[in-house]
């Protein structure tokens, strides 16, 4: 067994491990059904239908209809996968990825555009300035 610990304790970010690979595989395989148009019209007539024909769990389940993409993250989701969900809905890119942080769609356009985030500041969530 990986020690993932130094992992998940980056801030800001969800590092997808293979421990994450096999929690969010039904997920990410559901995510890419959405690829097909027939798909997502059976997805979009019936969320909830349409996700009980995938072995995910409830909590993956729940994640998608709530649209929470950082807790699909958490559930192991891969954004590359997720981002199949996003664009079905109409969704950017930007748009969607700025739900999983603490800046507003323009902020975080923003902030990507002058070169993302500031490498200086905290570099672990346990040595958060409080």
């Amino acid at each position: 067994m990986v020690d993932n610990a130094p992992l998940d304790d980056i801030p800001g970010t969800t590092v997808f491990t293979v421990e994450r690979s096999r929690l969010g595989y039904h997920l990410n395989q559901f995510c890419m059904s959405l690829m097909k148009a027939p798909n997502r019209e059976r997805f979009h007539a019936d969320e909830r239908a349409y996700l009980d024909e995938w072995p995910m769990s409830e909590e993956q389940k729940q994640a998608v209809v709530d649209r929470d993409f950082q807790r699909m993250l958490d559930l192991g989701g891969n954004v590359y996968f997720l981002s199949k969900i996003f664009a079905s809905d109409g969704l950017s890119y930007v748009q969607a990825v700025s739900t999983m942080t603490e800046y507003s769609v323009e902020e975080y356009q923003a902030m990507m555009l002058a070169g993302g985030r500031s490498p200086d500041g905290w570099r672990s969530k346990s040595e958060r300035p409080s």
